[in-house]
């Protein structure tokens, strides 16, 4: 029979100087904004001044979040279990909030979609390199970490979650939302929505970092497993620009340019490589003392 040790009654108590704890005191207090209470009202009135082509546009870039969304919140599970298998106490209660987090974050997109009439099947927005990613990739990477938490499982897990979905996919998302409705002042409710949003992501991938690089100074060798899985997955985060650009129209004051979009995506890849190698030069002590600002934490 299994006896489980209880860490929090032991000597060791609570470990509350390492990141992972610091982070869950900071969720606790930024991470509770109620999707509800952000007014849409504007929203509704900026909507219905827009065209159809600007409308589809705009749909379509947050169906693309609403299913993301629902995505990350599903497949989260396992790397908790994962984790808590492995008795990191600390690492699991901030995890709590992550879940928390995506769980609130789709609610508010399809409060968006609800404010503005929308209840259309909107998975024909969903194209294939998207369905490849989040039907696919993502469920069975992390489903894998169900029966398997070795440092491999677990490297995959957090490139593709943290680091390509959230660190280069969801950011360039808010690059897009940004440059095509806050720039032109439409939308505010949306837009401080994903203020709050990215306030929230920032913690998870500055968690996804830190796992990343907790796992490459156990194990050096895994930083080119984890650059190589970076790298395969780049194509496509190309190709899901390239489709949702496809039929945009450059003339269009919400249309966002296809050049620097690529170069944003690329930008992000490279960050996300550059902060986990510097687990090459660092202890695990300096690992779990590092600011959170380090890792881009909001």
């Amino acid at each position: 029979m299994h006896h489980q040790q209880m860490i929090t009654t032991s000597p060791r108590g609570l470990r509350e100087d390492i990141l992972p704890f610091r982070l869950y005191q900071k969720a606790k207090k930024l991470g509770v904004w109620d999707p509800r209470d952000i007014d849409l009202s504007q929203d509704v009135q900026d909507w219905a001044k827009l065209t159809p082509r600007q409308q589809e546009g705009t749909v379509r870039l947050i169906a693309q979040f609403q299913a993301g969304e629902e995505a990350v919140t599903l497949d989260l599970l396992p790397m908790m279990m994962a984790i808590a298998r492995q008795g990191r106490l600390e690492e699991e209660m901030y995890l709590t909030t992550f879940l928390f987090e995506e769980a609130k974050h789709t609610e508010f997109f399809r409060l968006v979609l609800n404010a503005l009439g929308v209840r259309d099947d909107l998975s024909v927005y969903h194209s294939s390199t998207y369905r490849t990613i989040f039907y696919e990739i993502l469920p069975e990477t992390m489903q894998r970490l169900l029966h398997d938490d070795s440092p491999e499982a677990l490297a995959d897990a957090s490139v593709v979650y943290n680091m390509f979905v959230e660190g280069v996919l969801a950011e360039t998302g808010y690059w897009s939302f940004h440059n095509s409705l806050a720039k032109n002042g439409l939308m505010p409710g949306l837009m401080k929505g994903i203020a709050y949003l990215k306030q929230d992501e920032s913690r998870h991938i500055g968690y996804g970092t830190f796992l990343l690089q907790r796992l490459v100074a156990e194990n050096p060798a895994l930083f080119d497993r984890i650059q190589a899985k970076l790298m395969e997955l780049a194509p496509l985060a190309m190709a899901l620009n390239q489709e949702g650009l496809a039929d945009d129209d450059p003339s269009d004051p919400l249309a966002v340019d296809e050049t620097e979009l690529m170069n944003f995506s690329a930008k992000q890849l490279q960050l996300r490589l550059e902060k986990i190698a510097r687990a090459k030069d660092r202890s695990l002590d300096e690992l779990y003392r590092i600011p959170e600002d380090q890792l881009g934490v909001l």
